[in-house]
């Protein structure tokens, strides 16, 4: 009994010690990892939005209109050129084949989809994971807000974005999620 009391007092101290350092290295770690993400955003914003010079968060009301209609939308923001709103960037989350894929949708005053980025994703790689490529993301480009998308293997139409071969979970999340920032824009967000 007296080794048994021993050895669970040195597997407890071991825990303690770790957890403290986990704890440590989190305080340590955690502003660096916010501020390398709201920089990977910065640059995403820029790159789904080129025509924008500065980016400011959607007017916290109606943020909360939207948010309230689609949950599945974490932020929204006006691209600005001068004072001029170019168009707006819209982070969501979709429900992918390997858990959720976090990315952003830039649409213009124009009413047409300046751009996608994937953010975040846990897809398969060589399959659902070359929804990051530039031939996905890239059939996304300049396509109307006014019709809603498809992803088929040979995009044609107005209406057509490149499928993902062998990944129709991923293919069918992110155009579902951009078809979303569409609808938000043509009933909340276009003037």
């Amino acid at each position: 009994m007296n080794e048994t009391l021993k050895l669970g007092l040195v597997l407890f101290l071991i825990t303690v010690v770790s957890a403290t350092v986990l704890a440590v290295s989190n305080d340590i770690t955690a502003p660096k990892i916010e501020e390398a993400d709201r920089l990977k955003d910065e640059l995403a914003k820029k790159e789904i939005l080129p025509q924008g010079d500065k980016f400011e968060p959607l007017d916290e009301e109606k943020a909360k209109e939207v948010r309230a209609s689609y949950s599945n939308v974490l932020e929204i923001y006006e691209g600005y050129n001068g004072n001029d709103v170019v168009g707006y960037t819209v982070k969501t989350k979709v429900n992918g084949y390997h858990g959720d894929i976090e990315f952003m949708t830039g649409v213009s005053t124009e009413g047409k989809i300046t751009g996608i980025k994937i953010l975040n994703h846990g897809e398969t790689p060589g399959l659902g994971e070359n929804a990051t490529k530039p031939y996905f993301s890239d059939s996304f480009k300049n396509k109307p807000v006014d019709k809603e998308l498809t992803a088929v293997k040979k995009p044609q139409g107005d209406d057509e974005v490149q499928a993902l071969t062998s990944a129709t979970i991923t293919t069918t999340a992110i155009v579902d999620g951009v078809n979303t920032v569409r609808e938000i824009y043509n009933s909340m967000l276009a003037n």
